[in-house]
């Protein structure tokens, strides 16, 4: 049987996808940083589940000697687990942006090149990193979120290339607007960590708090990346990139066509 290990299963897209595949016979490993998210997986019928926060080497350790003890293999590793903060680049805390990168970058650079261990001893595996269309574009006041997608990319499509002919494949998710806790959670964030009252972009962070729930354009349910992910999973040779939802596919596309200025015009308006 197929295995998948999953991280940041507590909600949204990890967890849906990890319900997907399970209903279509797909052994899933899902993991969360909390420990009561990972009982509620358990709740759900996932036995494995276990307890992952991708900044703790030792912990992405465990989990895959776990997994190997009883699979003695590891066909996928979706690395799903991020989170957005909200705020413009001026406003932003080093320290911040530093804890952006160390979950969203870091910490799943280290889960990569632990299981490329795994998976260059195997001989094959496929690597599914979840990336944004904000890896490819970029939104006002999105910059620390901006920065560590578009790292991402450049990390994954150097690996592909160190990767070629190992039946190792890196995989690129550029999701689109999604229903999930994303959303609500960057809210949280901009809220603790932006001093919104003393900034130059105050009014605007008052009405992205006014609108931050919202109706999204061309927003899918997280299913809509569970299937491709099911996709990829099945695939022999996946393709090194996955755009999902519309948004995506129009901004990917403006973003190869349009003028630097062009472009800017039109994400300017978006918010």
């Amino acid at each position: 049987m197929i295995n998948i290990v999953i991280t940041g299963c507590s909600s949204g897209i990890g967890l849906q996808t990890a319900l997907y595949l399970k209903k279509r016979f797909i052994r899933v490993y899902p993991t969360a940083r909390k420990s009561e998210d990972v009982a509620m997986l358990k709740s759900l019928g996932f036995e494995h589940a276990m307890q992952l926060d991708v900044t703790d080497s030792s912990q992405i350790t465990s989990v895959i000697n776990k997994v190997l003890k009883l699979e003695s293999k590891i066909d996928v590793w979706f690395n799903n687990a991020g989170f957005g903060q909200v705020g413009a680049v001026e406003d932003i805390p080093t320290e911040i942006l530093k804890e952006q990168f160390e979950t969203n970058l870091f910490g799943l650079h280290e889960c990569t090149r632990q299981v490329i261990s795994v998976m260059r001893k195997q001989g094959y595996g496929k690597i599914i990193q979840h990336s944004s269309i904000l890896g490819i574009v970029s939104l006002f006041g999105r910059g620390a979120y901006n920065a560590s997608k578009y790292a991402l990319e450049g990390l994954t499509d150097t690996l592909r290339l160190e990767l070629k002919g190992t039946h190792i494949y890196p995989v690129l998710l550029n999701t689109g607007p999604i229903t999930s806790q994303f959303r609500k959670n960057a809210i949280t964030k901009l809220k603790e960590n932006i001093d919104i009252e003393h900034s130059f972009f105050t009014a605007v962070y008052e009405r992205q708090l006014q609108g931050a729930y919202k109706k999204v354009p061309f927003n899918k349910e997280a299913d809509a990346v569970a299937q491709v992910v099911h996709q990829i999973i099945l695939s022999p040779k996946p393709k090194p990139r996955y755009y999902i939802t519309t948004a995506s596919y129009i901004l990917g596309y403006l973003k190869r066509i349009l003028s630097t200025a062009m472009l800017d015009k039109i994400l300017s308006k978006i918010g």
